[in-house]
C-alpha cells in the first residue's frame, strides 16, 4: 500500500480509501451488502494496508455507519484508522433533520458517533454545499465540533469552486478549523473538476479524495450488474455517447495490456499528482485487488490519448443536474489504436 499526507495536514492516509456506500441495509437499496457480506471486503482492505474509511450518515439511513463500524471494532484498532463520515442529506423525518444548520450539525455528529460507537471521527465532512444555511453558521459549528474533540479535522464534498472558496475565506477570517479534504467525483468519463477545483485545491494545500473512479461502474464494461440495472443515477449521469465511447476506449487499452478495464480506469485516476486518495467501493475482494494493482500500473502516452480522446466538456454531474445532460461527440482514434478492434463491449448492455 502507498500512503500520503492529506494535503498540507499532518494526517497520513492510504492512497486507497474504502468506500462504504454499498454496505448497510438492503432495505435502502437492493445492491447493498449486509454486515456478514461486508466483513470479508473490509477485512481484505485492512489486510492490504487500507487505513482510510469513508462513511456517511445518509448511507442506508444510518445503518451503514453501524454495519461498517461493527466490523471495524472486531478487526482493527481504532487508533490505526482514519474514519470520515458526512452529514447533510436527511436521515429520517423532521424539518431540521438535514442540511448544515448549527442544530443539525450538532445533532448529526452525536447520532453518528452513537451509531459508530466511537468518541470521535477523524474527518467530519459536509456532504454538499447547503445554500439555505449561512456559511458562517455552518463553519462555526464545525469548528466547535473540532474544539470539543468530536472530530479531529473537517472536510467537504461535491460543490462548486466558488462555494468552497467561500467556506475557506470564512474559516481564514475567523481563525476556524479549515477543511483539509475535498471529496469529489472524477473519472475518465467526468473530468470537469480538472478545470478549477483540482488547481484550487493544489494552491490551497487541500487533499483530494476521488469517488466514482469507475463512473458508477460503466468503465468496468459490466452493464449487467445489479447496481447498473437498479441505480437510475448511472443511466442519468453516464448515458451519453461520449461516456459509452470512453468506456470502449478503456476496454481497448485494457485488452491490449491484458488487464481488467477497471484497473486501467483506476490507474488513470491515480496517476494524477493532485489526487491524494481514491475511493474503492468494492463488491468483491478481487475488485479491491484490481485497485491495489492500479497503484503500480503506468499508462503510456498513446494509452492516455486513447482513453481521453472521446472526452468533451459537459455540464456538472451532481445530484442537482440529473436529467439535464448535454450529449457529447467523441474524436476519432489515433496511433496504434486507430485500427485496433475490440470485442470488450460486445456483451455490454
Amino acid at each position: 500500500m502507498q500512503y500520503t499526507r492529506l494535503g498540507q495536514s499532518g494526517l497520513k492516509v492510504s492512497r486507497l480509501c474504502l468506500g462504504t456506500m454499498n454496505m448497510g441495509s438492503k432495505q435502502w437499496k437492493p445492491w447493498i451488502f449486509d454486515e456478514a457480506e461486508s466483513e470479508p471486503i473490509i477485512g481484505h482492505a485492512l489486510d492490504n494496508g487500507v487505513n482510510f474509511i469513508d462513511l456517511a450518515d445518509f448511507y442506508s439511513t444510518g445503518v451503514g455507519e453501524e454495519v461498517v463500524c461493527n466490523v471495524l471494532h472486531r478487526l482493527a484498532r481504532r487508533d490505526d484508522l482514519v474514519i470520515t463520515t458526512k452529514l447533510g442529506y436527511p436521515v429520517g423525518s423532521g424539518l431540521n433533520n438535514g442540511g448544515h444548520s448549527r442544530k443539525h450539525v450538532f445533532d448529526a455528529i452525536d447520532d453518528s458517533l452513537k451509531r459508530m460507537r466511537t468518541d470521535y471521527v477523524d474527518i467530519y465532512m459536509l456532504h454538499y454545499f447547503d445554500s439555505e444555511s449561512p456559511v458562517e453558521e455552518t463553519m462555526e459549528a464545525m469548528n466547535d465540533i473540532v474544539r470539543m474533540g468530536k472530530a479531529r479535522y473537517v472536510g467537504v464534498s461535491t460543490m462548486a469552486v466558488w462555494q468552497f472558496a467561500k467556506i475557506m475565506n470564512v474559516c481564514d477570517k475567523n481563525g476556524w478549523a479549515k477543511p483539509i479534504n475535498m471529496q469529489l467525483q472524477l473519472n475518465c468519463a467526468y473530468r470537469e473538476e480538472e478545470r478549477e477545483m483540482l488547481p484550487y485545491c493544489k494552491d490551497q494545500g487541500i487533499g483530494v479524495s476521488v469517488f466514482s473512479p469507475l463512473a458508477r461502474g460503466i468503465l468496468t464494461n459490466d452493464m449487467k450488474s445489479i447496481r447498473n440495472q437498479t441505480d437510475f443515477f448511472t443511466a442519468e449521469m453516464y448515458s451519453d455517447s461520449a461516456s459509452r465511447e470512453i468506456a470502449t476506449s478503456v476496454a481497448r487499452v485494457a485488452e491490449a495490456r491484458g488487464l481488467p478495464p477497471a484497473q486501467i480506469a483506476q490507474a488513470w485516476v491515480l496517476r494524477k499528482p493532485e489526487i491524494s486518495s481514491m475511493l474503492v467501493g468494492a463488491d468483491t475482494t478481487a475488485q479491491l485487488d484490481s485497485a491495489i494493482a492500479a497503484l503500480e500500473t503506468q499508462l503510456d502516452d498513446e494509452e492516455i490519448f486513447e482513453i481521453e480522446r472521446n472526452y468533451t466538456p459537459c455540464d456538472p454531474i451532481t445530484d442537482y443536474t440529473v436529467g439535464k445532460r448535454i450529449p457529447r461527440d467523441p474524436r476519432p482514434a489515433e496511433g496504434r489504436f486507430a485500427t485496433a478492434g475490440t470485442a470488450a463491449m460486445a456483451n455490454a448492455g
